[in-house]
């Protein structure tokens, strides 16, 4: 039954598959890359019929967007065009230029001339792209200059002083049909409403209405406590607690608040309760709401004065306190503020009656930003007095100060433009300082919560680098360099989206930032070689590959097939390194290539360098070259017994820059190669391995020497250090005052027995020659002064100065 039932569907899908390869086979790259530009040259034409000196700054931005979108796509068009080209010379060279006076086939004839066509079209396809892709960038510029220069004129706009007579009497002059005009806007609004509730439109009005509250209510209480619940009961780690519950808490005072407004609008204009004139202040009345409920928001979820464990910045809680009422005073100056924006931009008004607004709005902002530096000033002083002297927060105090007054600095040319008729410069100025202020503490929240939140999750002892480490056999380290770096990554972007947010509510003239990166995306020339980020992550992961490969071959060959020979141990290290830094060395010649350097540039690159490394890095080459000498001729091995100096030790690593050897109390002597390869050194374990022990003492004339030679033979044969080939030997050195001179000599099985072995045969050689009744000592000596009287006995120096 059930083959039954999937036999037909298996026959369908197969024939819609060939169906859809042979479609994909019947589509035209060129064909299709042509009509694309001819539809990008289209939206071009209605870009530039639709600008003009009359259009706005919503309608430009809105065009500058489609005309570098245009630019795009030419872009890729060209991209695609040009990859058929490459197609095309090829085919053609396939068949062979032209010989002269050699007929050719009708076929071949037919296929050369129906190439030249294509590449024809093709060629004249691409430099249609390219001129389009210039036109549409051109188009932009204008459209952004257009902006800039907009956004200059507006703020160089003088009105006559409010402190004068100049300004209001023009205003209390056109009052009257000012009030007309604004009773006749709200009277829009008003009519709209009713005849909205007369069709029918009073329920999805009141329904928006419902959900808002209930959005605004319960619903946001209870994903607040749903948040701190699953934080403080199921979250890892005390950082990622504080900084995900002010995350989580800020989101949801931020989009909760704005989507209850969202639905409210929507209930009204469901309900056809929103006139036409009104339809721009509810799409204001939806930007105030999510700004005030940004402020808001961030303002509890950074002060936390219910619980000051959980605050992220370093405040005391009376500051906390004292700062969190003027973040609801700063909501309210937002909502404020953009109402009056919107009224002045939806009624048209007289230029007094503007200004008024732009002036209101002005002073909220200004009286808004004075509270709050008034209010700071009290609290750094009551700090700074409470503080010691040698308090370590005078620094943080500094940046505070410094940006306080930065502010004051602000503000006084705010008051000072509204005071002198630049009402727009000044509105421009005490908006500002409340956006950058809102752009700041956002920011902050998202550093540290980004830093927080991947230093946990990639942290060397999670969950997730367990799983690495025992899934991939990655090295815990990585995980968490990985997850340091992406912190670092992701800080950035935000740090440069910042940027870009600070004056784009005001229209500035700042260049649009995510125009600049799409450019650099694309990749920057330097010489003839272009670098893109694709182009670096590519020869990144090329390297990391290139680098994984190396090293799992050093594995193996140090582990597996090195073993299995019969080098000893400096000859199996001398390979491992060598074979190490060749696969090194061509690890990054592929991520060069990679990269787009050839190499013929990379041989240039050295040349240029040649006089550098000659130079500056002459010690470096040196050591380096010193290093491949004893890794290929080996006169130092690993495991050798050398003597350096006044140091003798184990020789442990030979690497291609030093040596390193461990000296007897255990410390690493590292030695430059090139110090090994031009100077002297003892290497005790070169030709034989076997230690010799050297024993110097004397006996009294007349004491029994074949006694004190078989004491002496059967120490060393009863020790089980001393080798018996070669045998130990015992020989009589010399005979001088009244005493006989011996010199031993011992074998042990390596230079490293010889100090503690010596030590021994001397214990016992000091126990067993006494209990023979036999006196071991060295000749006693005399010292005395030629040609004056001895004052004393033999062996007593004379202390009389020399005859004269």
């Amino acid at each position: 039954m059930r083959l039954r039932f999937f036999l037909p569907l298996l026959c369908l899908l197969a024939v819609t598959s060939t169906a859809t390869q042979v479609a994909a086979q019947d589509v035209d790259p060129i064909e299709t890359a042509t009509t694309a530009l001819d539809k990008a040259s289209d939206e071009f034409r209605a870009i530039d019929a639709a600008y003009n000196d009359r259009t706005d700054a919503a309608q430009a931005h809105a065009l500058q967007n489609r005309a570098a979108a245009v630019k795009q796509s030419s872009a890729d068009q060209v991209a695609a065009l040009s990859t058929q080209l490459q197609l095309i010379d090829a085919r053609v060279a396939q068949i062979g230029p032209v010989t002269p006076g050699l007929v050719e086939a009708p076929d071949i004839r037919a296929q050369r001339k129906l190439l030249a066509q294509q590449r024809s079209t093709v060629d004249s396809a691409i430099k249609r792209g390219k001129l389009l892709g210039t036109e549409a960038d051109q188009l932009a510029t204008e459209i952004s200059q257009a902006q800039a220069n907009a956004f200059s004129e507006r703020m160089s706009v003088r009105v006559p002083s409010p402190l004068t007579s100049g300004f209001w009497g023009p205003f209390l002059a056109s009052f009257p049909r000012d009030s007309s005009l604004l009773s006749g806007f709200l009277k829009t609004e008003i009519d709209a409403i009713a005849g909205g509730a007369r069709r029918g439109g009073l329920l999805p009005a009141l329904a928006g209405l419902i959900i808002a509250l209930v959005l605004i209510g319960p619903v946001r209480i209870s994903l607040r406590a749903v948040g701190r619940r699953y934080v403080i009961e199921r979250a890892p780690g005390s950082r990622i607690r504080r900084s995900g519950l002010a995350l989580w808490l800020t989101v949801v005072g931020t989009l909760v608040p704005w989507l209850a407004a969202t639905v409210f609008v929507n209930g009204l204009q469901a309900g056809e309760m929103i006139a036409k004139e009104w339809e721009k202040l509810a799409g204001g009345f939806q930007i105030a709401c999510l700004i005030a409920a940004l402020i808001s928001a961030l303002g509890g979820a950074l002060l936390q004065r219910h619980q000051p464990s959980w605050r992220l910045i370093a405040i005391s809680d009376e500051t906390a306190n004292r700062l969190r009422p003027w973040t609801f005073v700063a909501s309210g100056v937002t909502m404020v503020s953009f109402g009056l924006l919107a009224i002045r931009d939806g009624v048209s008004t007289s230029w007094s009656a503007q200004a008024m607004a732009d002036g209101l709005s002005t002073a909220l902002y200004l009286a808004l930003v004075l509270g709050i530096l008034i209010g700071g000033a009290r609290i750094r002083a009551q700090i700074i007095r409470a503080a010691s002297a040698e308090d370590d927060t005078r620094g943080d105090q500094s940046v505070i100060a410094f940006l306080s007054l930065a502010t004051w600095a602000i503000v006084a040319v705010s008051l000072v433009s509204l005071a002198t008729g630049y009402v727009a410069f000044g509105h421009f100025l005490s908006r500002i300082i409340v956006w950058v202020a809102v752009v700041a503490s956002t920011l902050y929240l998202g550093l540290v919560s980004v830093d927080d939140i991947f230093s946990t999750l990639f942290r060397r002892d999670g969950r997730l680098a367990d799983a690495f480490y025992h899934g991939f056999g990655v090295r815990r380290s990585l995980i968490d360099q990985f997850g340091v770096a992406l912190s670092a990554l992701i800080r950035l972007m935000l740090i440069l989206i910042a940027a870009g947010l600070v004056l784009f509510p005001f229209g500035s003239n700042i260049p649009s930032l995510f125009g600049q990166l799409g450019t650099i995306a694309k990749g920057v020339t330097i010489g003839q070689v272009t670098v893109s980020p694709g182009a670096i992550l590519r020869a990144v992961a090329v390297l990391l590959v290139g680098m994984s490969v190396v090293r799992g071959f050093q594995k193996w060959l140090t582990g597996r097939y090195l073993p299995a020979t019969e080098l000893d141990a400096g000859a199996r290290n001398s390979i491992a390194m060598v074979a190490r830094y060749t696969g090194l060395i061509l690890a990054v010649l592929w991520a060069m290539a990679s990269l787009g350097i050839g190499i013929e540039r990379i041989a240039l690159l050295l040349s240029a360098l040649s006089v550098g490394i000659g130079f500056g890095l002459q010690a470096i080459t040196q050591n380096f070259v010193s290093g491949l000498i004893l890794l290929a001729e080996r006169p130092v091995k690993i495991g050798d017994w050398v003597v350096i100096g006044d140091q003798e030790g184990d020789v442990k690593k030979i690497s291609v820059r030093a040596t390193e050897i461990q000296i007897a109390d255990r410390s690493t002597l590292i030695v430059p190669n090139s110090e090994l390869i031009t100077k002297s050194i003892l290497n005790k374990t070169m030709a034989d391995a076997i230690g010799r022990i050297q024993l110097q003492f004397s006996v009294p004339l007349g004491s029994d020497i074949n006694q004190v030679r078989g004491i002496v033979m059967a120490i060393h044969e009863e020790h089980p250090a001393v080798l018996d080939d070669p045998k130990p030997s015992l020989f009589i050195d010399s005979i001088a005052d009244g005493r006989v001179n011996f010199n031993g000599f011992a074998y042990v099985a390596s230079p490293r027995l010889v100090y503690g072995t010596r030590s021994e045969i001397w214990f016992r050689l000091l126990t067993d020659l006494p209990d023979a009744g036999i006196e071991l000592g060295t000749t006693p000596q005399q010292v005395q002064w030629i040609g004056a009287p001895a004052t004393g006995a033999e062996g007593v120096i004379g202390t009389s100065p020399p005859a004269e």
